[in-house]
């Protein structure tokens, strides 16, 4: 039987998103669904990922390989912890914002990252020097938290969390070249700022199709739905 695509998820929230990307993207692809909020919560109450809740990250993640083609891990907090772990399988251990880091390298020097949980900020703007650093471009990086917006996401008051993160979006416009949204439930407020004349990156869709062309190349999925 073929191994699944594995996601893990910081937020239960997630699934769904994800679940109706993957059966627009690639309906025929097995999946499975891990949530682990309480690496989230960990590092949130000690200001951010130490060597020991990243070690014990990198072991959930390599014990969601063991029954996997593909792990993707979509939070991007932990993204650092998806890397150090992928060097210690022979399964594919993937982080969902490098694709996004990558796109907004590829759009211009000015990036603001935008953040509303301040432990994903450091591992999102060392992302994005990193994908520059490979690509052999500088950046320059700008941060912006908008701590109050995430109050709002977990009181499920899902359309002001991004009514926020838009507006603030508007006002922060004219500082960039590329926006990116460092986390991925921040990803359907880029809808909402189409007329900004700017790039407004988000990771799930970019992340889950690095993810799922992985998969191909390995032969342990069919392909995408035609036209996508």
């Amino acid at each position: 039987m073929m191994k699944p695509l594995v996601l893990v998820h910081t937020a239960a929230a997630h699934v769904q998103t994800f679940a109706a990307l993957l059966a627009e993207l690639a309906p025929a692809v097995a999946a499975r669904h891990v949530v682990a909020a309480h690496l989230l919560e960990e590092a949130r109450r000690r200001g951010g990922v130490d060597a020991e809740l990243a070690e014990r990250a990198c072991r959930e993640l390599l014990a969601a390989a063991e029954d996997a083609a593909v792990v993707l891990c979509t939070c991007s907090t932990l993204g650092p912890c998806a890397e150090a772990a992928a060097r210690r399988s022979a399964t594919p251990i993937l982080r969902l914002d490098r694709a996004m880091a990558e796109a907004a390298v590829d759009a211009g020097r000015r990036i603001l990252a935008v953040a509303c949980l301040e432990t994903t900020l450091a591992p999102t703007v060392d992302l994005i020097r990193d994908a520059a650093r490979r690509r052999g471009r500088e950046v320059e990086v700008e941060v912006l938290l908008l701590a109050e917006a995430w109050t709002r996401f977990e009181r499920g008051e899902r359309d002001a969390y991004l009514d926020a993160i838009a507006a603030a979006l508007r006002e922060n416009a004219a500082r960039a070249d590329a926006i990116v949204l460092a986390q991925a439930s921040m990803a359907d407020a880029a809808a909402r700022c189409g007329d900004l004349g700017v790039p407004v990156l988000a990771s799930p869709r970019l992340g889950l199709a690095a993810a799922l062309r992985i998969l191909a190349a390995a032969g342990a999925a069919t392909s995408p739905a035609p036209g996508r």
